[in-house]
């Protein structure tokens, strides 16, 4: 049975979705994407130099014809601000996919709601699949939900940080709710905070800092890929349930005794 991601309309193989920023060098972010499995990547297009046409960007050193671009709205603080760029995001990507993300914290980065749920509707009206960035929020979520986004996208801890994911009973929460996909975005550190998202049924989790800092990012890119893929392995395998007793592996019952030996 197929076990694809499908978001959009459009199937993915990979559950993991990678950023492309903080990298050191493109070649290091090729190497990463190419090792990864990825199927989607995400571009923050305010961020590109569009204006000097001679001059590569990101855009340049991948092959687009084998991934789903995944414009991003990084940067912005308002909601004119993100749909100016969703906009210019579907005429560079040739895309209707957006993540979209409203942010006015310049410390902590943490997103707006009241913003974000407000240019969601807007830009779901105009065509858009919204991938949303949000705090861990399920009343959020399912609201972004009901105006359209093809997505919820909750944060596992602040973007950047390696934290981990702080936000376990919320997700919790937000996947049992969501009737569309929940991807855990921001602050994952090693491969197992990934196959932690997709072991509590989480749909997919997207990768940028863990992977473009660390020392090998290809190697970094490789193990996500597999961290993802154990996580999704074993939440579509079934857990067991957690006791608080201790419960014997072996048979206790119908055991021969020990031969009592005379001396």
């Amino acid at each position: 049975m197929s076990d694809d991601l499908v978001i959009g309309g459009k199937h993915f193989k990979s559950r993991l979705i990678l950023g492309t920023g903080r990298y050191r060098t493109m070649e290091d972010m090729v190497a990463a994407v190419e090792a990864s499995g990825t199927e989607m990547i995400t571009v923050a297009i305010r961020r590109l130099d569009l204006d000097d046409p001679s001059k590569k960007t990101i855009l340049d050193y991948i092959d687009w014809s084998r991934y789903q671009i995944l414009p991003n709205t990084a940067g912005c603080s308002t909601v004119d601000e993100a749909m100016f760029v969703a906009r210019l995001g579907r005429e560079v990507g040739r895309t209707d996919f957006v993540k979209l993300e409203v942010i006015p914290d310049p410390k902590y980065l943490f997103p707006d709601g009241a913003a974000t749920l407000e240019a969601a509707r807007q830009l779901v009206a105009e065509g858009f699949v919204v991938l949303p960035y949000i705090h861990a929020d399920p009343t959020l979520a399912k609201n972004l939900e009901d105006v359209g986004c093809a997505t919820v996208m909750p944060l596992g801890s602040a973007i950047g940080s390696g934290q981990g994911i702080h936000t376990t009973e919320e997700i919790k929460i937000i996947i049992e709710q969501a009737k569309v996909p929940v991807i855990v975005d921001a602050g994952l550190a090693v491969p197992s905070d990934a196959s932690h998202a997709l072991e509590l049924g989480a749909s997919a989790v997207l990768v940028n800092t863990a992977i473009a800092q660390a020392e090998d990012p290809a190697l970094m890119g490789e193990a996500f890929k597999h961290g993802v893929e154990a996580g999704r392995k074993a939440y579509l395998s079934g857990r067991i349930g957690v006791r608080h007793y201790a419960a014997a592996s072996s048979p206790t019952a119908d055991v021969p005794q020990p031969v009592q030996v005379r001396s």
